[in-house]
């Protein structure tokens, strides 16, 4: 507070004080289901802090993408610079939730943007699954990214949160509900009689999001209830804001045939990831049909470490406690 404090007061009474010690961010990582989301949540509602927000990480870098792209549409200067003005102009707390990095794009512009934040004085308070000497592990040009790695360390504290359980394994009771596997015979039926019973068995109408210009098709679409399946949303080539929108639009989503996935199907995976974060920052109800049990989905290939996330979320989301969860269309 004291770094607050001293920024709300006047030029005269900086130049008669000295500053006082620079305010640290916070990275805290840990194993999947260990609490961090809910340690977040305690903190960003118990910060007295008003000139504060939080996002999930991927919503954080469209944001920071599309700015960019606007700026250089309309200016000759820096764009990342001016981002990070237009950031810190609007919060003094920045929380990151889901903190990953797989994208070369992403891993090219983030020691330049955070570097400038830290210099304007942004606190960040992040969480992750990976320690920071672990991210973007494989890809390409990681030389270049490992300043980011060290301005992170250097201007954050690191905190590990360890814990014996998976306390989202608690709710395992209710998976059968709203999970069903196999594809067998009945798993059709299962997608129909979900269907029927949130919509009052409405007819089967083909519904498009308009997303950026794009059009998304899904299977059938009643008030905020979608039908679709895994080929229209992770086979397609679809991304964040495709699956941000999704979220935001409908409160249940009934997906059907999602495959055990293999390392051919790892761009797959990767849009699967992405649309689970999506669904679950926003509390949207999951009903679906998968080929194998949870845990089986996507065990080897690139991003199967990540997936172990996607596993957890997945299985959080057919707990009643969720499942009782208010739909949030924002964050």
């Amino acid at each position: 507070m004291a770094c607050v404090d001293y920024d709300r007061k006047t030029v005269t009474h900086k130049l008669l004080s000295s500053p006082p010690e620079k305010c640290k961010s916070l990275y805290i990582f840990g194993d999947v289901g260990r609490g961090k989301s809910m340690l977040m949540a305690l903190f960003y509602e118990a910060c007295p802090i008003k000139q504060k927000r939080r996002l999930h990480f991927n919503m954080f870098m469209l944001e920071v993408h599309a700015f960019i792209h606007e700026w250089r549409q309309k200016y000759n200067t820096d764009a990342i610079s001016a981002m990070a003005k237009k950031i810190r102009a609007s919060a003094l707390v920045l929380c990151l939730d889901e903190f990953h990095v797989t994208d070369i794009a992403d891993a090219m512009i983030l020691e330049r943007l955070f570097r400038k934040l830290f210099e304007l004085g942004l606190i960040v308070v992040i969480t992750s699954n990976r320690h920071p000497d672990d991210l973007y592990q494989g890809g390409l040009q990681r030389e270049q990214f490992l300043n980011f790695i060290k301005l992170l360390q250097k201007d954050s504290k690191i905190i590990k949160l360890v814990a014996i359980e998976d306390y989202r394994l608690m709710h395992l009771h209710a998976l059968e509900a709203t999970y069903y596997f196999p594809l067998d015979a009945h798993a059709s039926e299962f997608v129909q009689q979900s269907y029927n019973e949130f919509t009052n068995f409405a007819a089967i109408q083909s519904g498009v999001l308009q997303v950026m210009g794009r059009k998304v098709v899904l299977t059938a679409v009643h008030g905020d209830i979608a039908l679709t399946s895994f080929n229209e949303l992770c086979v397609q080539p679809l991304g964040s804001a495709d699956y941000l929108e999704i979220a935001r639009e409908f409160s249940t989503l009934i997906m059907a045939e999602i495959p055990k996935l293999t390392a051919e199907k790892r761009n797959e995976a990767k849009r699967f990831i992405t649309l689970i974060d999506a669904l679950y920052e926003h509390k949207v109800k999951l009903i679906c049909t998968a080929e194998v049990p949870v845990q089986e989905l996507y065990t080897e290939g690139d991003g199967a470490f990540e997936f172990k996330r996607t596993v957890s979320r997945l299985i959080e989301m057919q707990s009643e406690n969720y499942l009782e969860s208010k739909h949030t269309e924002h964050l």
